[in-house]
């Protein structure tokens, strides 16, 4: 299950239950600060869901929220905690590895419900809607080009020292497209499933067993040929490409397709010697110097994999690299 899903899903729970709830999310962060905005977790006076960065700071800030569950005399709407990673800073996290994070937090109780609801609804369907949480309210809103975080995943602004406005754009981040349905494919798909991405899944070959096995792709398309790929990924900032076909020539036939296409992350699988020699052809067809050296080949980390497990962790660590950097 989709992490986000899974949190919102245990406040539908508990506030199905008249529970008292402490929402808390990364609203911005510098540095090396373990949390990222969009972090979040949701606390419960004996349970939670969700994370925050870990660590010691998120142990404090988890006991600081069950505290204000339990006491009423320090019942708040929302707040805004500043979290230092330095030794000796005024608001010490506790932790020594630099940067900050700024983390919002909001009460959740049973007159949020109906919301949170909400909130579950547009990530079961990928609708991407707009979270926006101020001090006094959550909802989910329609994402318009006007909403401001159209192409942006996350905004936070303080209206006053202690005021302050929420958005994000709700659902998957980032989206990757595999090429090629085979047991390396079905390796990756089960490893990136577990992050923010939505992955849709290529294939020319209606009865690839790996294909039926694979559970873990949230889109899985038949194609004709691959020569038709283009049709079917667009540009895309957030945009990840990895091609794994059963062969040279469908490698070939993909790359014509997609070359003119900008993406965050383009990798392509084959044997070093190979690919070279793919690529000087291209070269000498007049394809863009420039544009064939951003295409990644060998694909993945060099951690010398060789099975499909080995080889996807090191292609998922390519990818996560790309992406924080």
């Amino acid at each position: 299950m989709n992490k986000e899903l899974e949190i919102w899903r245990f406040a539908a729970a508990r506030l199905e239950r008249d529970e008292r709830l402490m929402l808390l999310t990364v609203a911005e962060s510098s540095g090396s600060s373990p949390g990222r905005p969009g972090f979040k977790m949701v606390v419960a006076a004996d349970d939670l869901a969700g994370s925050i960065g870990g660590g010691v700071m998120e142990v404090r800030l988890v006991e600081l929220a069950k505290l204000k569950i339990k006491n009423e005399e320090l019942k708040i709407d929302s707040e805004i905690v500043e979290q230092v990673h330095r030794k000796n800073s005024p608001d010490s996290s506790g932790m020594i590895c630099s940067g900050k994070q700024t983390v919002v937090f909001f009460e959740l109780n049973p007159a949020h419900l109906n919301e949170v609801r909400k909130i579950v609804a547009a990530l079961e369907n990928r609708r991407p809607e707009k979270l926006r949480i101020t001090n006094y309210e959550l909802r989910i809103e329609e994402n318009s080009p006007e909403g401001g975080t159209q192409n942006e995943d996350f905004s936070f602004h303080r209206t006053s020292e202690n005021e302050f406005v929420y958005e994000e754009r709700l659902g998957f981040k980032n989206k990757l497209f595999i090429v090629g349905g085979g047991h390396c494919a079905l390796a990756l798909s089960e490893l990136m499933a577990k992050m923010d991405f939505h992955i849709a899944l290529f294939d020319d070959r209606a009865d690839l067993n790996t294909l039926a096995k694979n559970e873990f792709a949230h889109e899985k398309k038949i194609i004709e040929s691959y020569a038709q790929i283009g049709e079917f990924i667009p540009s895309g900032k957030n945009n990840y490409v990895v091609v794994m076909t059963l062969g040279y020539k469908f490698d070939e036939i993909v790359i014509r397709s997609l070359f003119d296409k900008d993406f965050k992350y383009f990798g392509v699988l084959g044997s070093r010697a190979k690919m070279k020699t793919l690529l000087k052809t291209l070269e000498k067809e007049g394809f863009d110097k420039k544009r064939l050296a951003r295409i990644r080949t060998p694909i993945g980390l060099k951690i010398n994999s060789r099975t499909p497990p080995e080889i996807a962790v090191s292609i998922a660590a390519e990818i996560i690299a790309v992406k924080n950097s």
